[in-house]
């Protein structure tokens, strides 16, 4: 496939799975043994890992949405520089609910192989997330 044609690949996985809750979109975009390069804690690998993983977010920030800021594209790779928004309505990794809406920025490198994402590469500012939950102390604060 072209870079052009990976990176509408990736649109569409935005948009159809990740903000539309099309979980079964994946089965046409996401090879069967996907490998997650560096996985959510207790993230299983394979599609059905990503399909769990993505489930757990939706569980706990509902009205997750993603996106696009920028993407760049070579071979059979696209990097894309997002930012996702959602409000924390359910448990996240221990963290209980807290009604807090919050925005956490992001890269993530794909690998598209023969029309399906066979790797990715998912880096969060998860201190960040961290903080607008209230989990831990911004920079200066006591107990920081």
């Amino acid at each position: 496939m072209s870079a052009q044609k990976n990176k509408a690949h990736i649109l569409r996985f935005t948009e159809q799975v990740l903000n539309n809750h099309n979980l079964a979109a994946c089965d046409d975009l996401v090879a069967p043994d996907f490998v997650e390069l560096d996985p959510f804690p207790g993230q299983e690998q394979g599609r059905e890992g990503l399909k769990g993983v993505l489930a757990q977010m939706r569980s706990a920030f509902p009205d997750i949405h993603w996106s696009i800021e920028e993407q760049i594209a070579e071979a059979d790779k696209v990097v894309t520089r997002f930012v996702w928004r959602g409000t924390h309505q359910g448990e996240f990794f221990g963290v209980p609910a807290t009604g807090q809406q919050v925005a956490v920025p992001g890269v993530v490198i794909d690998r598209i192989v023969e029309g399906k994402m066979q790797d990715s590469r998912i880096l969060m500012d998860t201190l960040s997330l961290m903080q607008q939950l209230g989990a831990v102390p911004p920079p200066g604060q006591p107990g920081s």
